[in-house]
């Protein structure tokens, strides 16, 4: 969804402040639902890859914010919070998962990296499912900053404000994804 759809959008004080108001409260959910819905999906989908578990996870996240929107305090944009519920709910899924399965971190990647080469809702040439594989490697935290800068081209202060991490942490974490991916791929392609 680009920037020009999301401006046909009443902004983001219009849409909370009609939340805090119990007969526009529905309209004004299913607004921000409509409004934020397709790049939370997809920011989720990068870390989960599967289709069907972005899915549940982008509706347990618009669950989530549908109890917690009251308590909302505004100290950072509705966008940055929102994005901050999903990460969450993709690191925890994620480390749910390994424990359910008792896999270690490589176990996961190979799961998902199968998902990438033979699932129904992945599609790309070969050289972007490579660098899906590559980024896979990569350890969650540092796979959600990548994909933040590198896909979404978020700059570092809006990234900061959601993983509540320094500019400077981030930028050295992202400098070191991008060196493990061309090294992953480059090692792949020998």
């Amino acid at each position: 969804m680009t920037k020009n759809i999301l401006a046909e959008f009443p902004d983001d004080t219009f849409l909370l402040e009609s939340f805090l108001t119990e007969d526009k409260k529905h309209y004004a959910f299913n607004l921000i639902v409509r409004k934020y819905q397709e790049r939370i999906y997809w920011h989720i989908r990068k870390m989960v890859v599967d289709h069907n578990d972005a899915d549940d996870l982008t509706q347990e996240v618009f669950l989530k914010v549908w109890t917690k929107l009251a308590d909302f305090r505004g100290q950072s944009s509705l966008f940055t919070w929102l994005y901050r519920v999903a990460t969450n709910e993709c690191l925890n899924f994620l480390r749910k998962k390994r424990r359910k399965f008792m896999l270690p971190l490589h176990d996961v990647a190979k799961e998902l990296s199968e998902k990438i080469e033979h699932g129904a809702y992945v599609s790309g040439s070969t050289v972007e499912k490579e660098l899906q594989k590559a980024l896979l490697k990569l350890p969650d935290k540092q796979r959600v900053v990548f994909n933040m800068k590198y896909f979404e081209d978020m700059p570092y202060k809006e990234i900061s404000e959601i993983l509540q991490v320094s500019i400077g942490g981030l930028k050295a974490s992202y400098h070191l994804a991008v060196k493990k991916v061309c090294n992953y791929i480059a090692i792949e392609n020998i």
